[in-house]
């Protein structure tokens, strides 16, 4: 198991004010994926957590409101929706 501590603003504030420290316990498969999408992406590991906060924050607007999440591939002519409980 993994330990990771990241801080996080608050309410809708701007990310350099106030910021909240959190631990989060990682698996270190879980880790792993993070130290790569950090590395792949030139973020640290706290920005990567931040964006896939961001991001679950929008999708789930989004499907509240209605919208579906759907992945397409225009090359292969495929759609699939993506379910999200």
């Amino acid at each position: 198991m993994a330990i990771f501590s990241v801080s996080f603003s608050s309410g809708g504030e701007q990310m350099s004010d106030m910021k909240k420290t959190m631990t989060l316990n990682l698996t270190d498969a879980e880790m792993r994926v993070l130290e790569e999408l950090a590395k792949k992406k030139d973020l640290t590991k706290t920005a990567v957590i931040r964006q896939a906060l961001r991001l679950y924050q929008m999708v789930d607007a989004r499907l509240a409101a209605g919208d579906k999440l759907v992945f397409e591939d225009e090359k292969a002519q495929k759609k699939a929706e993506l379910l999200v409980l």
